[in-house]
């Protein structure tokens, strides 16, 4: 095993600090086949970026995907109890509505 010395962490931070200012994108296919059939392709793609830069180009999916912003999760509470109250005074307009 050996010893990292000063200036290697100095490095990495150097790196890692590149990496997430500048961005890296990491593509990648895995198709599966039989007999020159395919049966399954699955796509990956890795983006390693900071917040800052995500955003810049456009990828922000985090600020609106209920599982990672509470934000999302408050609106949508919100619009499902507004749908809610107008769905509850349309049936208390019938229930008082007269009937024929």
């Amino acid at each position: 095993m050996s010893m990292q010395t000063p200036g290697q962490s100095s490095n990495l931070v150097e790196v890692l600090e590149k990496i997430l200012d500048k961005g890296v994108v990491i593509a990648g296919d895995i198709k599966i086949g039989l007999a020159d059939v395919e049966l399954l392709t699955i796509k990956i793609r890795l983006l390693v970026a900071s917040v800052d830069k995500a955003k810049e180009i456009g990828m922000d999916w985090w600020e609106t995907d209920p599982y990672f912003s509470s934000k999302q999760a408050t609106r949508d509470l919100e619009s499902q109890n507004e749908k809610l109250l107008e769905r509850i005074d349309q049936l208390e307009k019938r229930l008082e509505a007269p009937k024929k």
